[in-house]
C-alpha cells in the first residue's frame, strides 16, 4: 500500500485558507502620485510651448527671404537683358518694367510681397501677416538685406531695431 504524505496547509479550515491566498488589490491612484504627476506634466509643458513656438516661427522665416531672394533674382535677370530695372511709358515708348515687379501682389501663407522701383533701384518688402505679424524683410538692387521685428507684434523675444541682414532665429541671430 502507498501513503501519500499530504502537507498540513491542505487540512487547513476554509476561512483560514481564504485569508492566506487573498491579496489586496488597490482600486487606484493615491492623490500625491495624481500630483507628482501633474507637475511632471505641466513642468514639460512649460519648456516644450515656447521651443516649439519658436520652432515654428523659425520654419516661416524661409517663405520671406527664399521669395525675395527669387524675386531679385528675377529683376537682375530683367536688368541684364533690358539694362534698366524699369521704365515708365511716355508718348510712343511702351512701359518696360520686369514681371517679379509689377504691381506685386505675391503672397505666401505669412507674408505679403511688395516692389518699389524706378530706373536704377527697386526694393522688395515681405510683410508679416498672422502669426508673422510685425516681421518685415527687404532687399534691394544693391543686394542689401534688411529686417525690421516690431517688438509689440512679433512673439515673444523676437522683436528687435532694423538689422542689416536677415534675421532667422531669437534674438537677432543672422
Amino acid at each position: 500500500m502507498i501513503r501519500l504524505i499530504v502537507p498540513a496547509f491542505f487540512h487547513a479550515p476554509r476561512q483560514l485558507l481564504r485569508k492566506t491566498i487573498a491579496v489586496k488589490k488597490n482600486a487606484g491612484f493615491t492623490l500625491i502620485e495624481i500630483l507628482i504627476v501633474l507637475a511632471v506634466i505641466g513642468i514639460l509643458a512649460a519648456i516644450a510651448v515656447p521651443s516649439y513656438t519658436d520652432y515654428l516661427v523659425r520654419s516661416r522665416i524661409p517663405q520671406a527671404t527664399s521669395g525675395l531672394a527669387e524675386k531679385r533674382a528675377q529683376m537682375e535677370q530683367f536688368f541684364q537683358d533690358n539694362h534698366i530695372y524699369y521704365q515708365a511709358a511716355a508718348g510712343a515708348i511702351p512701359e518696360i518694367n520686369s514681371a517679379a515687379c509689377v504691381t506685386d501682389t505675391t503672397t505666401s501663407k505669412f507674408f505679403t510681397f511688395t516692389c518699389a522701383k524706378d530706373a536704377s533701384t527697386y526694393t522688395f518688402t515681405a510683410t508679416g501677416t498672422g502669426a508673422m505679424n510685425g516681421f518685415v524683410y527687404t532687399v534691394n538692387q544693391a543686394n542689401a538685406k534688411t529686417t525690421t521685428i516690431n517688438a509689440g507684434t512679433a512673439p515673444s523675444g523676437w522683436g528687435t531695431a532694423q538689422v542689416n541682414c536677415w534675421v532667422t532665429s531669437k534674438g537677432g541671430g543672422c
